[in-house]
C-alpha cells in the first residue's frame, strides 16, 4: 500500500499537472496561428483543419492565399507528427514526465530558432518558408504527443469537438455538464493566445510572439509533471 510519503516522492507527480500544461500549450497554439495566419501569408501551422481549407482556397485561385505555403505547412506538420509518433513509441512506455518534457523541449527549441530567423532576416522570402516549416513541424510533434496522452478535451490546437462537447453535454443539451470547466478553459486559452499573438504581430512583428511562444513552451517543458 502506497503511503503519503511515497506519493510525495513520486517523480511523476512533481511539477505542473498535465491539464494545466496542455492549457498553457493551447495558449501557445493561439500565438503560433496568429503569427502564421497574419504574418506568413494566410496559412495555419498549428490548426491543420483550417490549413486544408486554406489549401482549397489557394488551389481555387482565391487572392491572398498560397498553395506553396499551405503545402509546406502540411508536409512539415506531417513530418513532425511522424517524429512525434516515433518518440511516443520509444518513450511512451516509460516515464510520462520524461516523454512530455522531451517533446515540449524540442518544440521550444524549434520555435526559438524560428524567432531567431524572424529577427535575423525579417524581409527575406526564405524566412517565410523557414518559419512555416519550423512551427508546423513543432506543432506536428506536439500533436502526436498530445494524441497519445489521450487527455480528454485538451487537443491544444483545435476546438471544434471541444465546442461541440461543451454545447451537447451541457444541461441545456440534456447532459450533466461535467467537463464544462476544462472545455471552457481550453476555449479561452486559445482565444487569449490568438489575441495576444495578433496584437504582437500587428505592433511588434513576428520575432517577439515567436520568442514568447518558445519561452512559454520551455517553461512548461521544465515544469511539467507526468500526472493528469
Amino acid at each position: 500500500m502506497t503511503t503519503p510519503t511515497e506519493k510525495t516522492r513520486d517523480p511523476e507527480a512533481r511539477g505542473v499537472r498535465l491539464v494545466a500544461v496542455l492549457l498553457g500549450m493551447t495558449v501557445v497554439s493561439g500565438l503560433i496561428d496568429a503569427v502564421s495566419y497574419l504574418g506568413l501569408g494566410h496559412v495555419f501551422t498549428a490548426n491543420m483543419t483550417g490549413n486544408v481549407v486554406v489549401l482549397g482556397f489557394a488551389a481555387a485561385g482565391a487572392p491572398g492565399f498560397s498553395t506553396r505555403h499551405a503545402l509546406v505547412s502540411l508536409a512539415s506538420f506531417l513530418l513532425g507528427a511522424v517524429a512525434g509518433g516515433r518518440v511516443g513509441t520509444r518513450l511512451g512506455g516509460g516515464s510520462r514526465r520524461t516523454w512530455v518534457r522531451a517533446t515540449l523541449g524540442a518544440e521550444a527549441v524549434m520555435v526559438g530558432v524560428a524567432s531567431l530567423v524572424a529577427f535575423a532576416a525579417p524581409g527575406a522570402t526564405g524566412t517565410i518558408y523557414a518559419l512555416i516549416a519550423l512551427t508546423a513541424f513543432a506543432m506536428g510533434l506536439r500533436n502526436a504527443t498530445v494524441r497519445k496522452l489521450g487527455i480528454p478535451d485538451l487537443t491544444t490546437t483545435v476546438l471544434t469537438m471541444t465546442l461541440t462537447g461543451l454545447a451537447a453535454d451541457s444541461r441545456l443539451g440534456g447532459g450533466a455538464g461535467r467537463h464544462s470547466p476544462r472545455r471552457t478553459a481550453s476555449v479561452f486559452a486559445m482565444l487569449a493566445g490568438a489575441l495576444l499573438g495578433a496584437w504582437l504581430v500587428l505592433h511588434q512583428g513576428l520575432d517577439i510572439p515567436l520568442l514568447i511562444a518558445a519561452g512559454a513552451a520551455g517553461v512548461l517543458a521544465v515544469t511539467a509533471s507526468g500526472k493528469e
